[in-house]
């Protein structure tokens, strides 16, 4: 071996070796445990957002879904309040992705109004938010991110509209098209009666966690797992005006609010499945 080629083979071993430590320091760094945990202690985030914490479990949610900083996300309808936004966003901006699926053109007055807030805010604290990614949703009427490229699709609450608006089946499939192969569909929503028909439930806001998981692994998706993180014992699900009864919305307004308040946010079914 000559001097020149054995110089050229040591630099590019030395320059291997700086790449691999680089790669190394990085993949720490989007492992270290406590980083999520930090966030959710932040000052970045709403107060009223903080509030719903012990309701919401969101450490404990993430991480049962398997979220990472390196994760491309995509959240369904996360609205203006940016209750994981707020989380996600600050969570994955340095090596991951998130994508806000939030309405389109065709949603009512309200939600668009919802919409132009949810753009405002992030153009407002663009150190947080400007590598947010904004997609249309409305069942599979757009491409809520490019074909196959999500590590992740999240749904909070949101079930339940669409299985009243029979727009389930058209979502599902946008997320399944979303999705990478054997990536992740996490599903939360308001846990409905087994002892009655779900079509007695739906127009007050719950789902039979039965009924919910045939409705999507029909779609193609596999259930991996259950979780009790946000089930609540106390919420009987018979309530005047269905499941808004309960706070957050407090639809009956001061009636019983302080007997409401004590119940807490609905009961909820916490599940993870993998596209098929």
């Amino acid at each position: 071996m000559d001097m020149k080629r054995g110089r050229n083979l040591i630099k590019a071993f030395a320059a291997t070796v700086v790449s691999v430590a680089a790669c190394a320091c990085t993949l720490a760094q989007a492992q270290d445990p406590g980083a999520l945990a930090r966030l959710l202690a932040s000052p970045q985030r709403t107060p009223a957002n903080v509030a719903r914490d012990r309701f919401r479990h969101p450490l404990e949610t993430l991480e049962f879904f398997g979220i990472r900083p390196d994760s491309a996300v995509v959240e369904i309808l996360p609205g203006s309040s940016g209750y994981y936004l707020e989380i996600l966003a600050p969570y994955l901006k340095d090596h991951g992705r998130y994508i806000a699926a939030n309405r389109d053109a065709l949603a009512p007055p309200p939600y668009l109004a919802d919409q132009q807030k949810l753009l405002a805010r992030l153009a407002t604290e663009p150190g947080l938010y400007r590598k947010v990614v904004v997609t249309e949703f409305n069942a599979d009427l757009h491409a809520i991110a490019p074909p196959g490229s999500a590590d992740f699709v999240l749904t909070f609450r949101n079930l339940h509209n669409w299985m009243q608006r029979n727009e389930a089946e058209g979502a599902l499939r946008a997320f399944r098209k979303a999705l990478k192969p054997g990536g992740v569909l996490g599903v939360v929503d308001h846990r409905g009666r087994s002892d009655l028909p779900q079509e007695a439930q739906t127009k007050n806001g719950y789902v039979r966690e039965d009924v919910a998981i045939a409705l999507i692994e029909q779609a193609g998706f596999k259930l991996v797992g259950k979780s009790e993180i946000n089930a609540n014992p106390k919420d009987t699900k018979d309530y005047p005006e269905g499941v808004w009864t309960l706070p957050p919305t407090y639809r009956l307004k001061d009636q019983d609010r302080a007997k409401y308040a004590a119940i807490g946010e609905s009961d909820r079914f916490t599940l993870k499945f993998v596209k098929q």
